[in-house]
């Protein structure tokens, strides 16, 4: 445990010092962008501090796509809501945006992508997420929703501590390429500047 603190502490100062993010962020939004059309409803986070900034993407996708954000509750549980504007948000639990619980929840089918947050992530899907579990629990539920991963390049990283019930994403678009996670599919596609 010591050693996930430790690394949350070292990729959250790698994070925060990333030269030009704004124009990273919008390299990685466009590219979500693309991706997106592939489905129809979006599990999106709010973005906190020095996380990629998912309210931008979010106000591409309103009016397009069913899209919702997360409420974490006190049991470590944790619901989507449809939002359909950002000022269906309010501060929550940790300070991060999120909707009121009254709000309904989205159907999840097989053409549902959920966004993982997280501080760094492996080529393989593994990542280094808060130390909720929030997004372990509520996943292992839906087998069937698709797993993305937006990050800086600088949060890619070879070894991470892994346990047997962490969920791993599908892929991961950075601001270059976008990383396809599973072995049988084991590929990069970079993109041009």
């Amino acid at each position: 445990m010591e050693d996930k603190k430790l690394l949350r502490k070292n990729f959250s100062e790698i994070r925060k010092n990333i030269p030009d993010r704004i124009q990273k962020d919008t390299l990685i939004r466009k590219k979500f962008s693309e991706t997106a059309e592939n489905y129809d409803t979006i599990l999106l986070y709010a973005s906190f501090g020095s996380e990629i900034d998912t309210l931008s993407v979010a106000e591409e996708l309103f009016g397009k796509y069913v899209v919702a954000f997360p409420v974490s509750h006190k049991d470590g549980i944790m619901t989507f809501h449809i939002v359909e504007s950002l000022a269906d948000l309010h501060k929550g639990m940790y300070g991060i945006y999120e909707p009121d619980v009254s709000m309904k929840q989205p159907e999840i089918t097989d053409r549902t992508l959920c966004v993982l947050p997280g501080l760094a992530f492996m080529t393989d899907g593994a990542r280094l997420g808060y130390g909720g579990g929030y997004y372990d629990k509520f996943l292992q539920k839906y087998p069937q929703i698709h797993k993305v991963a937006l990050s800086y390049e600088e949060l890619i990283t070879e070894n991470l501590p892994v346990m047997s019930h962490d969920i791993r994403a599908d892929y991961i678009l950075t601001p270059e390429r976008m990383i396809f996670c599973h072995a049988e599919k084991k590929q990069q596609r970079h993109f041009g500047k």
